[in-house]
């Protein structure tokens, strides 16, 4: 089993952890945090936000970036499964109530 890594995001100084088999976007969730989501399956780009630090690799082949915003550090916390900890901006996250 892979290791709990620490994610932060960037913004609100908020952070949980991640553990693979679950997606960044599913750690959030069970951590209190609501990041942008809608298709979860990296296609509609809803979730994609900048990860300043840290690395992920992706449940699907080619999650829906381009090479440059993969170059430029975006990722879709959808499918991204975060092997290191992670700063993340997300501008768009709150707490569930």
């Amino acid at each position: 089993m892979d290791k709990a890594v620490r994610v932060t995001l960037a913004g609100q100084g908020w952070a949980f952890d991640a553990q693979a088999p679950a997606t960044v976007l599913q750690s959030a969730e069970r951590a209190g945090v609501r990041l942008p989501s809608s298709c979860r399956n990296g296609t509609c780009r809803t979730c994609i936000c900048l990860s300043t630090s840290g690395t992920v690799r992706y449940l699907i082949e080619w999650p829906g970036l381009s090479a440059d915003e993969k170059r430029e550090g975006y990722i879709l916390p959808c499918v991204a499964i975060a092997e290191t900890d992670l700063l993340i901006a997300v501008p768009a996250a709150s707490r569930f109530a």
